[in-house]
């Protein structure tokens, strides 16, 4: 079978480099470094992405200056010892057709710690602070910008010498040259401000000195954030005649669209665009810019379905489409779109949890729904088993499914017991929450990679330690997941008091004055009172942490934040449950101890977490076989450590 998506599989020709299809990986950092330079892990992750058919796969924003350094890992692309990383990836990715650009850049102000957990010196145009990360930077002197054109033209010498095919210079998400570019970040009184070309002007000369440094071989391009989506950022208006000036540079090959900027927490949500933001809503800022000059237009941000990029690209919004986390999720994705294997694609569903989650926490990335993703080195093929065992899997939630599909993938006979009608377990709750329907998608993705496998499924199936005895598996895999935690509230029989849950189900009436007591801090609490706010309840918000949704990655949780204010809903911090009456809700601030009270409540709805289902693992104590629990029947955490515990036990069995 063959698809139709004609204007995604067509070539593109830059500077007699081709690209054989418009799909490519955006630069991001995948925290695969050792001492600053690539590591074999990194390696094989973007040679997942080749051989998957991507048509170029851009490593990650390197260093162009020691003042760039700062304690999140980087490489060093000015020191000549990074050569050997590059031509590592670069000879890996070669043989499967797809090309190899590295990104160069310099934070500027965008600076948080040193590498020895000290306060970094930030460097800027002028001394503006960053809102997001409390800094107040030094302005750069006219020796200092001369010392990072030359790093910018020795950091592409050492590039052209590691054998990658382009370079593109980052001048998006308010970094270094993007501060220069704008007015409101850029007082200087020098040559490098004021006038639009004297703003433009260490652009225009990083692009000279890395043009200097590559040769004339290379492909060069440059990254802009169309819009910055903050209060004093860029807007298409002033991007505009950014990329029109830059349009006509002989030395640029390309301009490579975003959104958001690093500068401030409403812009930075655009960095790494959550479920919450439409799909492909970059698409008409890119439109735009591709309108008004002749260079190739590459766009990223949300884009992740190929027939999503085929849209894109036939409506001449832009000529090539960055699919960063369509590809973490699927590799594969690429070649299954071109043979029109669209069923077959795990697609993103932008939870942001084990991708840029786990950056921002110095993790390596990786997908929820794809745990391989990042651990190619372990798990990157699968490996099939000496004998074939009868498994008996207990539970269709995430753990059970992902671990019923790669024991069945290593040649075991699997059975996959589900007690309710449907598959997917707490999957089917959280997609209930506003804007979370895209998470539905889990349970399609991992029940299609366990339908592709000669697993059996049986539904409305109860397993106890009869049936187990009759059926007598050599190993249970018990994924019997998690029930909601209860408490107990001291004198409120009076109260109207709700589950998260029994919410989310429709089984409950809510008044219209509603606290939510929130122990979790993560989408539960955020989901609901944004749910119960659009019903037209007056909302309360609490939780026991410091800020709702501590518990989630910042780029989702910020954005729902500005809603939820935008809807009306109070929050309160700092505060647990204690009891509640008729009407009112008995709290305690848990650094002070002093009571909170909330008076006039409807009803009170609990998000209270969860505890693990463990009757059938305590009626098998004595069981001779092998048994293994996994997912939230272990311990009640998330999707993202379900799945992968269902990888490694469906490896191991």
């Amino acid at each position: 079978m063959q698809s139709n998506l004609t204007h995604l599989f067509s070539p593109l020709k830059l500077r007699g480099h081709k690209l054989k299809n418009r799909i490519f990986s955006t630069g991001h950092m995948a925290v695969m470094l050792e001492d600053d330079k690539p590591t074999d892990a990194m390696v094989a992750y973007h040679e997942a992405k080749a051989r998957g058919g991507a048509a170029l796969t851009i490593i990650e924003a390197a260093r162009v200056h020691p003042s760039g350094n700062s304690g999140r890992p980087a490489i060093r692309a000015y020191e000549p010892e990074c050569i050997a990383g590059y031509a590592k990836l670069a000879d890996a990715c070669h043989p499967h057709g797809c090309k190899v650009f590295a990104q160069l850049t310099h934070p500027g102000r965008e600076m948080t710690m040193a590498a020895d957990g000290s306060h970094a010196v930030a460097y800027a145009p002028s001394t503006i602070p960053n809102e997001r990360f409390h800094v107040m930077p030094r302005a750069m002197s006219i020796s200092l910008i001369g010392e990072i054109i030359e790093g910018f033209e020795s950091s592409a010498k050492n590039l052209k010498n590691a054998g990658v095919d382009g370079i593109e210079i980052v001048s998006s998400h308010g970094y270094l040259l993007g501060q220069f570019l704008n007015p409101k970040n850029n007082y200087r009184k020098d040559r490098y401000g004021g006038s639009f070309d004297n703003r433009l002007r260490l652009l225009r000369e990083a692009l000279q000195a890395v043009r200097r440094g590559a040769g004339e071989d290379l492909v060069l391009g440059i990254r802009l954030s169309g819009e910055e989506k903050e209060h004093d950022g860029l807007k298409i208006d002033d991007v505009l005649p950014i990329a029109q000036a830059l349009d006509e540079e002989t030395e640029l090959d390309y301009i490579s669209v975003t959104a958001g900027t690093s500068a401030g927490l409403s812009g930075s949500t655009h960095i790494v665009p959550s479920m919450r933001f439409q799909i492909g809503y970059t698409a008409p800022i890119a439109a735009s810019i591709r309108a008004c000059v002749q260079k190739p237009i590459f766009v990223a941000g949300r884009i992740n379905q190929p027939q999503t990029a085929e849209e894109i690209l036939a409506d001449q919004s832009a000529d090539m489409c960055g699919m960063t986390r369509a590809l973490i999720s699927d590799p594969e994705m690429p070649n299954k779109a071109r043979r029109g294997s669209f069923d077959e694609i795990c697609a993103c569903v932008a939870c942001n949890q084990a991708c840029i989650g786990h950056m921002l926490n110095a993790c390596s990335i990786s997908c929820i729904q794809r745990p391989e993703t990042g651990r190619e080195l372990i798990y990157g093929k699968v490996k099939q088993a000496i004998s074939s065992r009868k498994i008996m899997v207990v539970g269709g939630g995430p753990a059970g499914l992902k671990a019923a599909a790669v024991a069945a993938k290593r040649g075991h006979e699997v059975t996959l017991y589900e007690a309710s009608s449907q598959l997917g377990g707490q999957i089917n709750l959280a997609q209930k929450l506003p804007g979370r329907a895209e998470f539905g998608g889990v349970t399609a993705n991992l029940s299609h990679e366990l339908n592709q496998t000669n697993a059996k499924i049986s539904l409305n199936q109860r397993v106890d330690l009869d049936f187990i005895q009759a059926t007598a598996p050599d190993v249970i895999i018990l994924a019997t997941g998690a029930k909601a935690f209860e408490r107990d509230l001291e004198d409120a029989d009076d109260a109207h008091v709700v589950s998260a849950e029994q919410v989310l189900e429709g089984n409950v009436n809510v008044g219209t004055r509603v606290v939510i007591a929130d122990w979790r801090c993560d989408w539960v609490g955020l989901g609901l009172a944004e749910m119960l706010a659009r019903d037209g309840c007056q909302v309360r918000l609490v939780v026991n942490g410091t800020v709702p949704g501590q518990t989630i990655p910042q780029y989702a949780r910020d954005q729902w934040l500005g809603d939820l204010h935008k809807l009306g809903v109070e929050t309160t911090t700092h505060t647990r449950l204690f009891s509640a009456s008729e009407d009112t809700v008995f709290m305690q601030h848990t650094l002070s101890g002093e009571a909170v009270v909330f008076e006039g409540v409807d009803t009170l709805v609990t998000a209270l977490g969860s505890q693990p289902v463990t009757a059938l693992e305590d009626a098998l104590d004595d069981w001779s076989a092998e048994v293994h629990v996994i997912g939230d029947s272990l311990c009640p955490r998330t999707v993202e450590e379900a799945v992968l515990e269902g990888l490694k036990i469906g490896a191991m069995v």
